[in-house]
């Protein structure tokens, strides 16, 4: 299960109720960030996440309405936070940017008590763990070098422990082990194969997030079959010219999207304040009724669910 919880829901400049956008993504102890638009910092603490263990921040793509927040956000953790590391992730020419704005501006060559490190992103895996794979993917915005990303949590057959108790296994490493997969020698000689307590492979929970594009449909092999899709919703189909014009979507065209992929769950984010919250509701949901408009400091859980 993953938790999304939104810092900034607003397109290209902030409004009265909405920040730049930014969101954080927890699963289990891990906390990643994705972009850090201008006041994130402030969102942080205000939605009681605080900046402890944030220590992985993936930036979708160089516009500075998703990174400026960077500035204050390192100036305050590399100064203020205990952690060994601070990992940023983005393409290259995302990179290069916050590069020139941190150390050119924000730190300027002084001594950083944590050291950052920069990925330069390629699709493909990029942070794995036993349960859980991250991912990222390209993403077609106006001439950048843009990224999605995918979080994967890893599928599993699960224990059962009716079948334990039927077969007289007591607690301990034995059931542990087994878990894992593998036989085990009981103290009374038995052997016992991980078949005989493990139910039905059940899918992992799957999570996408897109930050802006001008072409959802070519994003279709990338977000199929997942959970649960954060997407852009810039404008509405009235102004779907103008989304063309700019590279960005309309909360039909991120609906038609939602629908074609057969996710379980669409949220909206990256709106105009040109727009009011329920029209843009009623514009998805017309074409795919299992969407929601993101506010900041939104909270969702996201739970993989046949569909």
């Amino acid at each position: 299960m993953f938790e999304i919880i939104y810092l900034g829901t607003s397109a290209s400049a902030p409004s009265v109720r909405r920040s730049l956008p930014s969101m954080v993504v927890l699963y289990n102890e891990h906390r990643f960030m994705v972009d850090c638009g201008e006041g994130t910092q402030r969102q942080l603490l205000t939605s009681g996440i605080g900046l402890k263990r944030l220590n992985k921040i993936l930036i979708t793509h160089s516009h500075l309405d998703h990174i400026l927040g960077l500035a204050g956000l390192v100036s305050t953790m590399v100064r203020w936070e205990t952690m060994e590391e601070m990992h940023i992730y983005g393409g290259a020419d995302a990179i290069e940017r916050i590069k020139d704005l941190l150390f050119s501006v924000v730190l300027r060559g002084n001594h950083q008590p944590t050291p950052l490190v920069f990925h330069k992103l390629k699709p493909g895996i990029i942070f794995e763990e036993k349960n859980l794979t991250v991912s990222c993917f390209p993403v077609s915005h106006r001439g950048t070098d843009s990224y999605g990303f995918c979080f994967e949590e890893k599928g599993k057959r699960p224990f059962l422990p009716e079948k334990a108790a039927e077969l007289n296994i007591p607690a301990g490493p034995w059931r542990k082990n087994l878990v894992n997969g593998e036989s085990v020698t009981l103290p009374d000689g038995r052997t016992i194969d991980a078949e005989s307590v493990l139910g039905e492979f059940v899918p992992g929970t799957t999570l996408i997030t897109v930050g802006d594009t001008g072409n959802a449909m070519e994003l279709l092999p990338y977000v199929k079959g997942a959970d649960a899709l954060s997407i852009e919703a810039t404008y509405l189909e009235e102004e779907a010219e103008m989304a063309v014009q700019y590279s960005h979507l309309t909360a039909k065209m991120a609906a038609e999207l939602a629908r074609e992929a057969n996710v379980g769950k669409l949220y909206l984010t990256h709106v105009s304040r040109r727009y009011r919250e329920k029209d843009i509701l009623a514009e998805a949901q017309a074409v795919f009724s299992n969407t929601e408009v993101a506010r900041d400091f939104s909270q969702f859980q996201v739970k993989h669910e046949e569909k």
